[in-house]
């Protein structure tokens, strides 16, 4: 009894071995390398659906929500100020993803620089002649001056301008602001003693006075720029409008802003009718079907920072001390407004 009390316990050792042992290891490494093909497998299937450019996010709109082939909205809203902004984003967006068969132009946007509205003419053009993507033109509440510059992007094609029953649109025509207040600051005993190396180095400057002579000077080589940038206004609204011939555009070219129905009546625009339509045509010319196309548009990612600032302290995120320079600079515009520095002020776009 005793020596029973003081003998070790037992211990059983169960080991795997034989055949299920070794199969069963091998079956396990066969399941891990076949999960492993199938979420390769799946990844490359449905790839399109991957974001690609942290700059923008891809949400679905309409029509066919698991289709393959897309139809991408391309927004263009507020001041256009230059090219490398979301609207470039955009485009990139589209650029590196072959999925995407066609183009709506969503335009809501009074204009903005000559050279933004000039860039962004350029690149949508570009894209779609690369890629041979058709474009097709959605106006929303204005697409004036600049707007509509950048809506001739759509490669002279019939039938593919739309603007809403409410847009205003036109305002085909250049401005270069001046304001004088040398007067004003004479009242208060200020005088503008800038150094230039010349007198027309100065040329615009709100503050400077002028003799008659110098002024008038100023006024006919401003004027030839403004011919300038006018002339190439008129050239694209006749690439986008082919038929359109020399006297139809200059009866339009007037800076007037127009209705839709007016619009539609001088053959700035195709058809009265809303984003649904320009969708519905826009599959058409590539060839797809409504039942097999999913509509895409893209939007800005938003942090942390946009939530509390509203989108940024300033607009572009640039600093004070370029806004003032920005909104200082003497520059041309194909914008429908009085104020250019205020809408460059309040830009949202590209």
């Amino acid at each position: 009894m005793d020596n029973d009390r003081h003998q070790p316990p037992t211990r059983v050792i169960l080991e795997q071995g034989g055949l299920w042992g070794r199969w069963g290891t091998r079956l396990a490494w066969i399941v891990a390398g076949l999960s492993f093909l199938s979420a390769v497998a799946s990844a490359g299937a449905f790839s399109q659906y991957f974001q690609r450019d942290a700059r923008v996010l891809e949400k679905y709109h309409s029509l066919a929500k698991l289709a393959t082939d897309k139809v991408a909205i391309v927004t263009v809203a507020g001041a256009i100020m230059g090219g490398d902004g979301f609207v470039r984003a955009q485009l990139d967006q589209i650029e590196e993803d072959p999925h995407v068969k066609a183009v709506v132009l969503r335009v809501d946007s009074p204009g903005g620089t000559v050279s933004g509205s000039d860039e962004l003419h350029h690149r949508i053009g570009q894209l779609a002649r690369r890629r041979e993507l058709p474009v097709v033109v959605s106006m929303g509440g204005i697409a004036a001056s600049g707007g509509y510059y950048v809506a001739m992007a759509n490669g002279g094609r019939e039938d593919v301008i739309f603007a809403e029953p409410a847009t205003l649109t036109g305002s085909i025509g250049v401005i270069i602001p001046h304001f004088d207040l040398s007067r004003t600051l004479k009242r208060f005993d200020v005088a503008d003693d800038s150094i230039a190396s010349g007198p027309l180095k100065e040329m615009l400057s709100p503050t400077k006075e002028r003799t008659p002579e110098l002024a008038e000077r100023e006024r006919k080589l401003l004027q030839g720029l403004v011919d300038d940038m006018f002339a190439r206004f008129k050239s694209i609204v006749k690439q986008g409008r082919p038929k359109l011939d020399d006297a139809a555009v200059d009866r339009v070219a007037t800076g007037q802003i127009f209705t839709a129905q007016q619009a539609l009546d001088a053959g700035l625009v195709d058809r009265i009718g809303f984003l649904e339509e320009a969708v519905s045509r826009a599959v058409e010319l590539a060839g797809l079907d409504e039942h097999r196309a999913r509509v895409v548009k893209y939007v800005r990612p938003r942090g942390l920072l946009d939530e509390v600032l509203g989108n940024g302290a300033t607009p572009g995120g640039k600093t004070s001390l370029e806004m003032v320079a920005e909104l200082t600079t003497p520059r041309g515009w194909y914008l429908c407004s009085w104020w250019p520095a205020l809408v460059a002020a309040g830009q949202s776009q590209p």
